[in-house]
Parts: structure tokens; sequence; C-alpha cells
């Protein structure tokens, strides 16, 4: 039977203090995970342009059937599993259930590769799902982008659940700002480097160049999975060491055993659901994210007809997303652990990500304009989670932070389910590259001003509840 234990508040900093090197480590580990999955989640990011002329193209897909795949990565997140596998989190722990996902985002990473590969289109499994669907090679892809989203989306809730264990009461914010950085580091070297891995001059692009860049991806994720492997090493080893010291600590006297009622109960996960201040962030978390992470799946669609701009070009601009979330990210994540206005700098985020979608709408063609709409994005999207993902351990109980974390990708997913349906059907409707791009960027800010209302009302909750400690 495991010993249950509870520590004061210094024996948590002296718990700390022995794990002060080990917990950069870590977090390294943990970071790497999460580049591989948003490489992979950007290999058509910045080349979505191409699926305008699917007669171009030997995967055949148009700009529907590529919202649609993108919109599978929400399915299995949004009908049950994020919850579900939230609370196995905090029931069995980020170590069992993160590798089991971990493992599940591997496999629907694989599946897609096959499924855009010239063996798929020659084998007898592509012929077989041909007697279900027009486009095998979309059928097999959605499955795998669905396997590979829940996979990928429970990482995520392990990897947030893993940073707020091992930096409780320290450098939080900072910690998950590097996190944030280190992964969007790879959307930011998907962007850069996938239009000049696709060789374009063929009169129809083969399976061989829209693949390429699904097999790197494919080689970052396995090796993901190799730091994930350390990464459970030394938090069992953590785990194993704090066990002894409790012990040791129980035989003296000086910690007590920890009470039932600090050990999760399913009934925990209904009281999570009945927070509304922690529902309010997540309706802000799910109109930011779909303002941004929806807009980057269609960015070179949107920002090539706008503003003039060929695909090389279109392909950096996108990038300066990413690219600025690297260099700010873990610098507002050390400005809210200094001096907080968490709260604040939300509300100041959102306002950004709506002006920058009003500059990419209405300003004047030339790249001049592109690039300040997009960097007013990439520093938006530093800002609101810099402050928002450490506002949750401070207004929730850490035995309910796997649900918690899990409830907010919940919502953040319908979101991202919905968002590229409805924006790949927009660009569809319209002939014109640029009259589809502008009506896309309507939806973008529509859903920004929502995201404004929500940050607006937490920062006013924060003002009239100081206790909880969020600014």
């Amino acid at each position: 039977m495991g010993l249950n234990f509870r520590t004061s508040g210094a024996d948590g900093l002296n718990s700390g203090k022995r794990f002060t090197g080990v917990r950069w480590i870590v977090l390294v580990c943990l970071a790497l995970v999460m580049f591989a999955s948003y490489f992979f989640d950007d290999i058509f990011s910045t080349v979505s342009q191409l699926f305008q002329n699917p007669d171009g193209i030997a995967l055949g897909w148009d700009m529907k059937d590529y919202g649609y795949y993108k919109s599978a990565y929400s399915l299995l997140c949004v009908f049950g599993g994020l919850i579900i596998c939230g609370i196995l989190i905090d029931k069995w722990g980020v170590r069992v259930t993160g590798s089991v996902f971990v493992g599940l985002m591997l496999l629907g990473a694989s599946s897609i590769r096959y499924a855009i590969s010239e063996s798929f289109a020659a084998g007898a499994l592509c012929g077989w799902l041909g007697g279900f669907f027009d486009k095998p090679s979309l059928a097999l892809a959605y499955a795998g982008c669905a396997v590979f989203g829940l996979g990928s989306e429970i990482a995520g809730v392990a990897v947030n659940r893993s940073i707020s264990k091992w930096f409780k009461g320290r450098e939080i914010a900072l910690a998950m700002g590097i996190q944030l950085a280190l992964a969007r580091l790879g959307t930011a070297s998907a962007m850069i480097l996938v239009p000049r891995m696709i060789n374009t001059s063929y009169d129809v692009i083969p399976y061989s160049e829209t693949g390429r860049s699904a097999a790197i991806g494919l080689s970052l994720i396995l090796a993901g999975v190799l730091t994930w492997g350390i990464f459970v090493a030394l938090d069992a080893r953590r785990d194993r060491k704090e066990r002894t010291c409790a012990e040791a600590d129980i035989a003296s006297g000086n910690i007590i055993s920890r009470p039932k009622e600090d050990e999760f109960r399913l009934r925990d996960a209904v009281g999570v659901l009945k927070n509304r201040n922690f529902l309010l962030l997540s309706l802000l978390c799910v109109t930011f994210y779909c303002c941004i992470v929806s807009f980057r799946k269609f960015a070179s669609a949107i920002v090539i007809p706008r503003f003039e701009v060929d695909a090389a070009v279109a392909s950096v601009m996108v990038s300066m997303i990413p690219f600025c979330t690297l260099m700010f990210a873990p610098l507002f994540g050390a400005l809210v652990d200094r001096v907080g206005h968490g709260t604040k700098i939300m509300v100041t985020g959102a306002c950004m990500v709506a002006f920058a979608h009003l500059i990419l709408a209405f300003a004047p063609s030339g790249s001049f304009y592109g690039y300040i709409g997009i960097c007013l994005l990439g520093i938006g999207y530093s800002l609101v989670p810099a402050a928002m993902w450490p506002s949750i351990p401070k207004m929730l109980p850490e035995k309910v932070l796997g649900t918690a974390f899990s409830v907010v990708y919940w919502i953040q997913n319908m979101g991202l389910m919905l968002v590229p349906m409805a924006v790949g059907g927009i660009m569809e409707r319209f002939s014109d590259p640029e009259a589809a791009a502008v009506h896309a960027e309507y939806l973008f800010i529509g859903i920004s001003a929502i995201a404004i209302v929500s940050a607006v009302l937490f920062s006013r909750i924060s003002d009239r509840h100081p206790e909880l400690g969020l600014d």
C-alpha cells in the first residue's frame, strides 16, 4: 500500500531545493515532446495554398478537404476523450496516462504519413477504402489526425500537469513560458522549412513532395517519445525520493498523513465544471486560440492574396507568429511571476490580436502591413498564454489540475474543430482568393471581439476577488 503524505510549506520548499537542477532537465524533456507535436501539426500550414488547385497535386485534396482534415484533430477530444483522459491523469498519474497518449500521438502521425504516401495510393487498403469514400487518403488521414489530436492534447495536459508539479511555488509562469516557446519553435520550424522542402515546379506535385515534411515530423515525434521516457524515469525517481523522505519524517513525527479529502475523487471533476471563474477563463482560451491557431492553418492562403506576396515571403511572414512567441513568452512569463497583473496582460493580448486581424482584413497590400499584422498576432499569442495557463493552478487545487487542464483543452478543441471547417467552407465559396481571405478574416475579427469581452470580465473577477491571487 502506497504511503500518503502531506508536506508543509517549508517541507515543500526543501523538496523543491532537492530537485532544483533536475527540474530544468525535466522541462526540456517535456518541451521537446511538444516541439515535435507542434511541428507535425503544421506540416501543411504554410503550403495550404496548394489545395486551392486540387488538380495540381497528386493527393487531390481541395481547400474544403484540407479544412475537414484539420478539424479531425479535435474530433475525439471534443467527444469526451479529453475530459475522461484528464480524470485518468488525476487518478493514475501523468507517467502511466501520459505514456499511453504519447504512444497514440505516434500512432496517429504514422497513419497520416502513410495516408499521404504513394505506397498507400498504390496499396490494397486504398482500394478497399475507395469502396466507401471518394477520397481514401483523406479518410485515413482524417482518422489518423483524430488519433494524433487526442494523443497530442492529452500529452499537452500531462506536460502542463507535470510542470505544475515540478515548479509549483517557484518559477511556474516562466517554466510554462519556456515550454510554450520551445513548443512553438516546432511550429516556426515547420513554417520555415516545409515550403522549402516541397518542389512546386511539377505540373502535378507528386506524393513524394507533399509527404516529405510528414516523414520528418514523424522522426521528430519518435525523438520526442525518447525524451518522454527520460522524463518518466526522472519523475519516478523524484517520487521515490520524496516517499523515502516522507517515511522518515512521519516516523519522526514531523509530518502527518494526508487526509482522504485531499485525494482525487470523481465528484471533484464536477466541481471543476461548476466553477464559473474557471469556465470564463476557458471561454477566453477557446476564442483566443481560434483567432490564432485556426488562422495559422490557412495563413498562407490568406496573406498571399491580401498582401500580394509569393509563397516564400508568406512562409517567413507567418513564421513570425511562433518566432515572436519564442522571444516573448519566457519574458512575459517571468514578468507575471515577478510583478503579477496577469488578467490585465490577458486583456492587452486579446486587444492586440483583434487589432492584428483588422490589419489583416483591411490594410493596403504590401508585405510591410502583413508583417505588422502577423507580429502583433505573435506578441498577443505570447501575452495571453503567459498569464492564462499559470492562473489555473492558482484557482484550483493540485489534485484536480489534470481534469482542469483537460476541460480547458476540451472547450478549446470544440472551437478548433468547428472554426477550420467554417473557414474552409468560406474560402471554398469565393473564386477570388482575396475576397475569400477577407471574408475569412471577418470571422476571426468576430471571434476576437468575444475574446476581449471574456478577458475584461475575467479581469473584473480578479479585482473583486483578490484572494485568488490572479494579479
